[in-house]
């Protein structure tokens, strides 16, 4: 009889849709996830089985340093489960501080594998905490037996430039899984939208953004009832505390709060004509170099995205010719935009046909392919021609 493969996966929050998503394809590859996760909201009761962590929120680094502690602790309670594992997979920086540590306490050689999805300001400063960060990182980096990123600018502007030579990275993008793909398909074309409705623009995913926010009231006051903004997600109060406030007076934006991935998307792509594409929360650095679950999600359902065009995000919907890209200064670049695809709605069904053109291989992520990652992780192989990309050196350890 085959063994049985587990994974014990570290994560920063049991409720992230995120984190649910990376567990499931994690499961549809056939291994048992076994959770260590912290909590920041009220979210759902995991659907895998689950140690908790603790709590920890947004900004508080002191209280995220003590979680650390706390959280390897709690875990080495539960040696077993994590020797029965083959292999530890840490979500960020301070998930994978606690996958180590955990490790030490308990004498464990099973191997860590860093999912590394964003790359926190932190670690771009150029100061002495910024220093400090790095050199834990670079640490934990040599000895992780690979890294997951979801972006190949993440790859160039910061693995490369800071830990050169010491780690192999691999490029797992947001892709939709495959099993959604067969249980929901793309649509072949789609109603034209008409100059007599109003365009409907989404903001769709994590709500953490204070100059996004801003150009969507922007564009409210600008264009009135020409247009009907659709805000879905959970808001980030500590990145956007008068979200609420913000959004209220304007009968155009609507927002349809929290979601749940990917049963909802459907319905919520369904809905628009456009997704806005960009952030800002990190401008210069992570956001500048990520690559979001909207371009994915939207281009499977056929919406064009409007990103900034000095972003990894605009060069992907260049590469693809799947939407727009807007230069700075986006203030009035977006509106300019905006207004002309109002007056012109045949350039949006223009695009929208292009990009429901576009293979699915550049929305859905092939069957296997996570699979070729892990495999290629515990067994340390060198990649094939057709398997998942990889940078850097193998880890010997």
């Amino acid at each position: 009889m085959a063994k049985t493969m587990r994974i014990s996966y570290f994560g920063h929050d049991s409720s992230d849709a995120a984190i649910r998503k990376r567990v499931r394809t994690f499961e549809k590859c056939g291994y048992e996830v076994q959770g260590f996760m912290n909590k920041r909201f009220d979210g759902p009761v995991p659907e895998w089985r689950n140690v908790e962590l603790g709590e920890t929120e947004n900004g508080a680094y002191f209280n995220r340093i003590w979680s650390v502690f706390r959280g390897a602790f709690r875990a080495a309670k539960h040696k077993q489960i994590l020797v029965d594992s083959d292999l530890i997979v840490a979500r960020n920086l301070d998930m994978l501080a606690t996958a180590f540590l955990t490790k030490r306490l308990t004498g464990l050689a099973t191997p860590v594998v860093y999912e590394c999805l964003d790359v926190h300001r932190l670690l771009c400063r150029e100061d002495l905490f910024g220093w400090i960060a790095r050199k834990f990182e670079g640490a934990f980096v040599k000895r992780s037996r690979g890294v997951i990123v979801s972006s190949p600018a993440f790859i160039e502007n910061h693995f490369e430039r800071r830990h050169s030579g010491q780690y192999r990275a691999f490029l797992v993008e947001n892709r939709v899984s495959a099993a959604f793909s067969r249980a929901v398909a793309r649509p072949t074309s789609g109603p034209t939208p008409k100059s007599t409705t109003p365009l409907r623009l989404g903001w769709v995913g994590i709500l953490r953004c204070q100059r996004t926010l801003d150009l969507m009231v922007r564009a409210a006051q600008e264009f009135g009832d020409e247009i009907e903004i659709r805000v879905h997600g959970r808001p980030d109060l500590w990145s956007v505390p008068t979200f609420h406030e913000t959004i209220d007076p304007y009968d155009n934006i609507s927002f349809q709060g929290a979601y749940q991935a990917p049963a909802d998307l459907p319905e919520i792509y369904g809905h628009l004509d456009l997704i806005w594409s960009g952030d800002f929360m990190e401008a210069g650095l992570n956001s500048k170099w990520l690559l979001p679950n909207r371009i994915y999600e939207g281009g499977y359902f056929g919406v064009p995205a409007i990103a900034p065009s000095d972003t990894q995000t605009g060069a992907w919907v260049q590469e693809n010719q799947a939407g727009f890209v807007v230069e700075e200064p986006i203030e009035e670049t977006l509106i300019e935009t905006l207004r002309d695809l109002i007056s012109q709605r045949d350039k949006i069904e223009q695009s929208r046909e292009t990009v429901l053109n576009l293979p699915d291989s550049v929305f859905v992520e092939p069957d296997g392919f996570m699979a070729d990652v892990l495999d290629q992780m515990i067994n340390v192989k060198t990649p094939t021609s057709t398997a998942p990309i990889a940078i850097g050196q193998p880890d010997q350890a």
